[in-house]
């Protein structure tokens, strides 16, 4: 396994620079604790193009080049001569990429997904593991996904990735690409992405709402449509929270959408926890217990109602150690959508809420190992399924899970003295 970042997009502090090193070392430790891939056989690294962080440039002991970053084509010339080193020197390796920012990320993704094993964690790690709870919270409100009404705040990679994991999912259950896409409404600084914005990237505009479906509506002063103006005019189901802006799930917003809808889905997922578009404790209170939370960042269980609930984190890490086990047991040549996307359901398979309303809607830490393990197998069928692994019955597979699955063994030595 590699994980690969340029250091531009480091979680809550952003760029910088070679110092984002820390994030690929502390990303492959979780592969092996969780997915159990061997230490020796994990390589982190940092392309080091540059930074625009001027407390970095001027720090004497920072250790990289002090540059302001590339950009355009140099940038991209220089991603791909790493490419073709590791497709020359690691084949077989699988690439995971790690912080990289918006403009980066999604292209280099597209451009080299089908050419080597890799994928983008935060696109769409964070996509499968926000799918799988959000799964699992559907099946605990007693609903289908095809009858939610989804609403995204947030329309960087995250957040777009999020849609897009879920727009899938929903397609699965028997939905048109049209009938899909209508039920997203996606936010960002600018308000509800509608279809006469110029300003969206072609990602976004996937999620633009026709016009003549909010030319009636409220608005803000500045003629946008805001979060609060979007909640106020449909039934949102579902409200996601990929934005970084803290507090942005008022109560008012929450009381409302808690008005239309009996256990409303309400995820913030910003990290880190000042980010967080609302605090867990204020989301079951405004909706007298009755929404399902999970979070981005660690939050302490919430007493209400005589009754302590626990606050499931969406953390990736439930994703992208599975991944790689998977895709080392099954030999798979690629990571494909679809591989997430069985990962996500068999996520949402081993929610604890399933059986227990009040229970996290996330497995427990303790049961992390054994749930990697699930996944990787549905993983690697996957793969097979798709002509990507070689083919072997599952069980067969299910073995391989289990021998590549390493754990640390320390020798005992008896003592010499008499």
């Amino acid at each position: 396994m590699i994980v690969a970042t340029d250091g531009e997009r480091i979680l809550g502090i952003g760029d910088q620079g070679a110092g984002g090193l820390g994030i690929p070392i502390g990303k492959l430790s979780l592969y092996t604790l969780i997915g159990g891939i061997r230490p020796e056989r994990t390589l982190p690294i940092v392309l080091d193009v540059g930074t625009n962080n001027a407390e970095r440039l001027n720090d004497p002991e920072y250790i990289g080049w002090r540059h302001e970053r590339m950009t355009g084509d140099e940038y991209f010339d220089f991603v791909d001569q790493f490419v073709q080193a590791v497709k020359k020197e690691l084949p077989g390796t699988c690439l995971q990429w790690e912080d990289f920012a918006t403009p980066h990320a999604r292209p280099i993704l597209q451009r080299y997904q089908d050419q080597l094993l890799t994928f983008n964690d935060d696109i769409q790690g964070t996509a499968a593991v926000a799918l799988g709870a959000v799964l699992g919270a559907i099946k605990v409100a007693g609903r289908s996904l095809k009858d939610q009404q989804i609403v995204m705040f947030g329309a960087g990679s995250a957040g777009i990735g999020v849609a897009d994991g879920l727009r899938a999912a929903m397609k699965g259950e028997g939905l048109s690409e049209s009938e899909a896409r209508i039920r997203f409404w996606v936010v960002d600084r600018s308000g509800l992405l509608h279809s006469e914005r110029k300003d969206l990237t072609p990602e976004q505009s996937v999620y633009a709402q026709p016009t003549e479906r909010v030319s009636e509506w409220s608005r803000t002063s500045n003629g946008q449509i805001g979060l609060a103006d979007l909640i106020g005019n449909i039934e949102a189901t579902t409200l996601i929270g990929l934005s970084t802006v803290g507090g942005a799930f008022t109560e008012a917003i929450v009381r409302e959408m808690a008005r239309k809808t009996q256990r409303p889905i309400i995820f913030p997922l910003s990290n880190p926890t000042d980010k967080s578009e609302a605090k867990p404790e204020d989301l079951i209170r405004w909706t007298a217990g009755r929404a399902l939370v999970a979070t981005g960042s660690p939050f302490a269980s919430v007493s209400y109602g005589g009754r302590s609930i626990p606050i499931a984190q969406c953390n990736n890490v439930f994703i992208f150690p599975a991944m790689g086990l998977g895709v080392v047991a099954s030999g798979a040549r690629r990571v494909t959508d679809t591989m997430m996307l069985v990962a996500a359901r068999a996520l949402a398979a081993n929610s604890p809420a399933l059986t227990n309303p009040s229970a996290s809607l996330l497995p427990p830490l303790s049961d992390i190992r054994r749930v990697a393990a699930e996944i990787a197998v549905v993983v690697g069928v996957e793969a097979q399924n798709e002509g990507l692994a070689p083919k072997m019955t599952e069980e067969k597979l299910r073995q391989r899970v289990v021998a590549t699955q390493w754990t640390p063994a320390y020798p005992s030595f008896a003592s010499t003295q008499s």
